[in-house]
């Protein structure tokens, strides 16, 4: 299972994203020779502008994530209209597609950009083929289940399968330190079915929050995924019983990534700390926690 640090790992809006920190470089941080590795992601990816132009039509969806798909005219066109928002949707793109110890480079007239794989969930897609419906669906999940929605760095664990049906590694310690069921994730981008997230167990109560928000907080708390509740009525757990295979929603079934978080990333206001995610007010609850941001 691959653990990723996420420093806001793409709130969901190009131009209206939550909390947006400043930039910093993506990074891997190697605890000594350990097989897993921390993924360290940069804030900023923007939804909207996937979302409404659509992988489909980049050029990428039916040409491949080899070298040559970057170089279709459709891609060229696609980056070429916001390169800034469209390198860093690159990066998470490739970090979710393509396996560790390969990248991507694209020239894009003025500079090289160079996007590191680490996941490796679509592997037909990156070698050069046409992305299969569940090589869409997966990449897909994945980006929703980076998505952050306060901006600010959190531990997450990704788990499930490739879309050719490999288990993502888990390390021990992973599975030591992640113990929190968070949510499920599925959906499909490429042909603008949308991404969908429901919570894999009780949702916050009235005093709780997290950076990670988007599952157990419900509603409308990451638009545009979309909420659909508990994850147990519409998705089918693996033989382990450890993480959801496969999610039924309006009768497609997708290809899901079920994630877990650490219990310390977890926050209550009455603690007397007050969180990224809380502030002041004059009641108990994230949005307006006295006892530990003060009164307003």
């Amino acid at each position: 299972m691959k653990k990723m640090l996420l420093r806001g790992a793409f709130p969901l809006f190009l131009a209206l994203a939550c909390s947006p920190l400043e930039e910093t470089d993506l990074e891997f941080e190697e605890a000594g020779q350990a097989a897993h590795q921390a993924l360290e992601e940069d804030n900023g990816l923007a939804f909207n502008g996937l979302a409404f132009n659509g992988l489909a039509f980049n050029g990428l969806a039916f040409n491949g994530l080899a070298f040559n798909g970057l170089n279709h005219k459709d891609f060229v066109s696609w980056f070429n209209k916001h390169p800034e928002e469209s390198d860093t949707f690159m990066k998470y793109l490739v970090r979710c597609a393509v396996p560790a110890g390969q990248h991507r480079t694209y020239w894009d007239g003025r500079r090289a950009h160079i996007w590191n794989g680490h996941l490796g969930l679509a592997p037909a897609w990156v070698s050069g083929s046409p992305a299969t419906r569940e090589e869409q669906q997966a990449v897909s999940a994945c980006l929703g289940a980076l998505t952050n929605k306060y901006g600010l760095s959190v531990l997450v664990s990704l788990r499930g399968t490739t879309a050719a049906g490999a288990s993502i590694p888990v390390t021990s310690g992973e599975q030591a330190d992640h113990t929190l069921r968070e949510g499920c994730f599925f959906g499909n981008l490429f042909n603008g079915e949308g991404l969908f997230v429901g919570n894999d167990s009780d949702l916050f109560s009235s005093t709780q929050s997290s950076l990670r928000a988007c599952a157990l907080m419900g509603g409308k708390a990451c638009p545009p995924l979309k909420h659909i509740g508990s994850c147990h009525a519409v998705c089918q757990p693996d033989a382990t019983g450890s993480a959801f295979s496969r999610c039924t929603y309006k009768g497609v079934s997708y290809h899901a990534i079920t994630t877990r978080i650490r219990p310390q990333d977890v926050y209550t206001c009455g603690d007397g700390i007050c969180q990224s995610t809380e502030s002041c007010g004059k009641h108990q609850r994230p949005d307006s926690c006295k006892v530990d941001c003060g009164k307003c």
